[in-house]
């Protein structure tokens, strides 16, 4: 058990969970997953907000098991390696704000970071914009962080309080296996025409047993797109960027042998190139999931830990989702704009009235 912790908590170790991650992505996309999709946090959770009837889009309702899956991963590897350990209290309702935003600016975008990896590695160039504010919503982050930035500690808890997130995810997993239609909502496949990303997904096993892995793996290994770029900035360290950089290495391969890197600026899928959106909208996103302390992946990861703060933020990027659509604030719809600007504002607040 030892050789396998040093193992993970090396260098190479987070290099092997990065690939490995890549490479489920890619295929997960040739198997039926959006293009440039293969995973997406933020738009998975929307689409499971829109499953649960919390939103009326459509085209992006289907209960992605992918979510769920993830929390369980790391929730079975937490206990496997004896590192479940309950915990809340770290101003929750801060969290809630900050998930929230974050999943109005990704949705801007139209992807988390992960995502934002994953189409870059696709070829799609208006990705490089959101990355480039993605960068600078981290960058922010640890300015307010070196400027005393903190939300407090969180505290032991009751069993019952960590384990709270994981048993939602479990009956979540269920439901997405089972699938009742009514009650749950589920995108329709057309018999011609374009297929919406709803209708577009991996065999269920499939998803649920790579999420797994992949939850597994990232918990063990601390795996975050934001950790990445913050600890660089912060301390230069490059641990877990290295991680990051195996994750786009692996699916660009994997996209140039299955056919799936496809350059260019127009005609990526589900995606625009208002340049502007989408680095303001990652610009919101990257701050904000600084200041929670992870990015939407690592959330989830946290949650299935036993975070009982890391599960309120992830309920406020599901919150965010049902009203990011609502209000049509997502990708360039006529509210977008709006949604930006108010959630820059609320979130630098945030990061300057909660200094100590």
């Amino acid at each position: 058990m030892n050789k396998v912790n040093r193992f993970f908590a090396s260098r190479w170790g987070i290099i092997a969970v990065g690939a490995v991650i890549g490479i489920i992505a890619a295929l997960l996309q040739k198997l039926g997953n959006p293009g440039n999709m293969g995973i997406c946090v933020a738009c998975f959770e929307r689409d499971v907000v829109g499953a649960l009837g919390l939103h009326q889009a459509k085209i992006v309702q289907y209960l992605r098991p992918e979510i769920p899956a993830f929390v369980l991963g790391a929730f079975l590897a937490a206990l496997l390696f004896r590192e479940f350990r309950a915990r809340t209290g770290s101003a929750p309702i801060i969290r809630f704000v900050l998930g929230m935003f974050a999943m109005i600016g990704a949705l801007v975008f139209l992807g988390c970071s992960w995502r934002a990896i994953l189409r870059l590695a696709g070829g799609d160039w208006n990705a490089i914009v959101g990355l480039a504010g993605f960068a600078i919503g981290i960058g922010i982050a640890v300015l307010f962080l070196k400027m005393g930035f903190s939300l407090g500690r969180s505290y032991p808890a009751k069993p019952v309080t960590g384990i709270a997130m994981p048993a939602l995810m479990l009956g979540l997993l269920i439901f997405a296996i089972w699938y009742p239609s009514p009650p749950l909502f589920k995108t329709l496949k057309p018999v011609t025409g374009k297929i919406p990303p709803g209708a577009m997904y991996a065999p269920v096993w499939i998803s649920i047993i790579a999420a797994l892995v992949i939850g597994f793996l990232a918990q063990r290994t601390r795996f975050c797109s934001v950790g990445a770029v913050r600890d660089v900035l912060l301390m230069r360290d490059t641990h877990l960027l290295c991680g990051v950089a195996a994750f786009f290495a692996a699916a660009l391969i994997l996209n140039l042998i299955l056919g799936q890197f496809h350059p260019g600026l127009a005609g990526q899928p589900i995606a625009h190139n208002v340049h502007l959106l989408n680095f303001f909208g990652l610009v919101l996103a990257g701050l904000s999931w600084a200041l929670a302390g992870g990015c939407p992946g690592r959330q989830l990861f946290m949650a299935g830990e036993g975070d009982g703060d890391a599960a309120i933020f992830v309920l406020g990027m599901m919150s965010g989702a049902a009203i990011a659509h609502n209000f049509k604030t997502v990708g360039t719809g006529p509210n977008a704009w709006s949604a930006v600007i108010v959630g820059l504002i609320v979130v630098v607040g945030i990061g300057l009235l909660a200094r100590e």
